[in-house]
């Protein structure tokens, strides 16, 4: 039986600044060739955007432009290109070279920003034992449901005026030099009035900066209470959430929260409930078990879940971090288990298969450093189906017909190949260099003379266009080999066709009365 909703349309790219060239204007003179006119109607910019230091932008110094890659006359040319644009907001931490952290390293407890980051010790005190390398070890029980993203403890070190040395809470990267200087992700401490008076000023300077679409990065991490996990803390990440969305309201953004978390915890349904969009995270392991299996039980399961729910979703394939595992699992809570999108047999199928196209794995640790879970795959998208161009071409079919907001990787336009130079070249928690690749406008230039191309900027720019996809979608029953989904506005319709087992497909299209079958080169 069919199910029908009302979803939005449009197409959203998704790159660095200097993704293309060596800046944002070069770019811009990929979005202004005729192949990609009325491709793209959105561009989610990543966060070297602004001045950053570590974690390829991730770790924000502040949220000026980064003048070595972008201008005002840029967001000009964008605007005129009519692409909107999404940003994000770390929400959860700030870079050791922040105004912030500067006065605090500076200036010590007398630093007006002594309460704007989180130490360690204050945090925990009376709630474990100091330790000898002079941070307090929680006790056990609060210890043990600490939610870790990488091994060891989540401290920083850094010197203050007295001469000390003084743990603060990194619960993300961080990169100690043999002089002794450093690099830190720090995080937040939401309780202070200060940090909610930087987001007020934050968020309306990137609405200055045109944005429509704030992603809330890492969100789930800034609430923090002894006894809790640390990760989505309940009530006060929603209490947290909340008081974004009021600032948010006031500057015109929709909010966009990104959490990474199994389907069996249904982390996603609650974002959702409260009417926000959520991210797709489970469409690129889906895609990649369905192209694998010649099997779309699943992948049309979840379909009818997003139809079902009415969910507001910005899906992908590629991005700019890893192919997420993860989110495919169940969960068990409170002794009882909620299955996954897929069996833990099955992602593990997934993951080989990708390991053995070259993928590089991340995994998540406890405090004293085992591993607990695995995380994702870091591969591209390409590479991770065996860099066959029929099967990348159907999985792009396949995501422009799938609900929600697609978002398209750069990379994956070119059928981009894992670069095990720059992973490598980039040493420790470097996996995610390769699918990365900077593309010259030469690169753009040559690529748009191959088929692969050409193709999928075809199937972009019907989705981006076609008054069909901002009408209902109807997922037709099929066998498990075969996929037919339907997008119907008034007048106009358009229809994809797949076959699982030979990768082929047809896509028709009526508008006005008149039939239109789509035509691939």
């Amino acid at each position: 039986m069919s199910k029908e909703s009302n979803i939005s349309n449009g197409v959203m790219l998704n790159a660095y600044p200097d993704s293309i060239g060596v800046n944002l204007k070069d770019m811009i003179t990929m979005l202004q060739m005729p192949e990609f006119k009325d491709v793209f109607s959105l561009f989610y910019i990543l966060p070297t955007f602004f001045n950053s230091d570590l974690d390829r932008g991730f770790s924000v110094i502040d949220y000026n432009l980064n003048k070595d890659l972008v201008s005002q006359e840029d967001l000009k040319a964008l605007d005129g290109l009519n692409i909107e644009l999404k940003f994000d907001i770390v929400l959860n931490h700030l870079s050791v070279e922040s105004p912030q952290f500067k006065d605090l390293l500076k200036n010590g407890v007398e630093s007006k920003y002594k309460d704007f980051f989180i130490n360690w010790n204050s945090f925990w005190g009376g709630n474990g034992t100091m330790g000898d390398d002079g941070f307090i070890i929680p006790k056990k029980e609060f210890l043990d449901k600490l939610f870790m993203r990488k091994s060891g403890l989540p401290i920083l070190k850094v010197p203050f005026p007295d001469g000390s040395m003084q743990p603060y809470w990194n619960t993300f990267y961080q990169k100690i030099n043999d002089d002794k200087s450093f690099l830190g992700q720090m995080d937040v401490n939401a309780k202070s009035e200060l940090v909610w008076g930087f987001y007020e000023e934050t968020l309306k300077k990137l609405s200055g900066y045109g944005c429509k679409i704030l992603r809330l990065d890492a969100f789930a991490y800034l609430h923090k209470d002894i006894g809790q996990s640390n990760f989505f803390n309940k009530p006060g990440t929603w209490d947290y959430l909340e008081r974004i969305k009021q600032i948010a309201k006031k500057n015109n953004l929709t909010l966009l929260p990104e959490i990474h978390a199994e389907y069996g915890l249904h982390l996603h349904d609650e974002v959702a409930d409260k009417g926000y969009q959520i991210y797709d995270f489970f469409l690129p392991g889906l895609m990649i078990h369905t192209l694998e299996n010649a099997n779309c039980e699943a992948l049309m399961k979840w379909a009818k879940e997003i139809v079902g729910k009415g969910y507001k979703t910005v899906n992908m394939l590629g991005c700019h971090d890893g192919i997420p595992v993860l989110d495919l699992k169940g969960k068990e809570v409170a002794g009882t288990y909620y299955k996954g999108l897929l069996s833990d047999d099955e992602i593990e199928v997934i993951m080989n298969k990708i390991m053995e196209h070259g993928g590089r794995v991340k995994n998540l640790y406890d405090p004293s450093g085992k591993k607990i879970s695995y995380y994702q795959v870091n591969a591209t998208f390409f590479s991770a189906i065996g860099e066959d161009e029929q099967k990348l071409l159907l999985a792009r079919a396949i995501q422009i017909f799938m609900p929600g907001i697609p978002q398209v990787w750069y990379l994956d336009i070119f059928a981009g190949k894992n670069d095990y130079e720059a992973a490598d070249k980039a040493g420790n928690g470097g996996h995610k260099e390769i699918n990365r690749t900077t593309l010259s406008v030469t690169d753009v230039k040559e690529g748009l003379k191959k088929p692969i191309v050409r193709n999928q900027l075809k199937l972009l720019k019907l989705r981006n266009t076609s008054k069909a996809f901002s009408g209902s979608i109807k997922i037709n029953q099929t066998s498990s080999d075969t996929i037919d989904i339907e997008w119907v506005n008034g007048n106009d319709a358009v229809q994809l066709k797949a076959n699982l087992k030979t990768y082929e497909f047809t896509i028709n299209r009526t508008e006005s009365g008149r039939n239109i079958v789509m035509l691939l080169n």
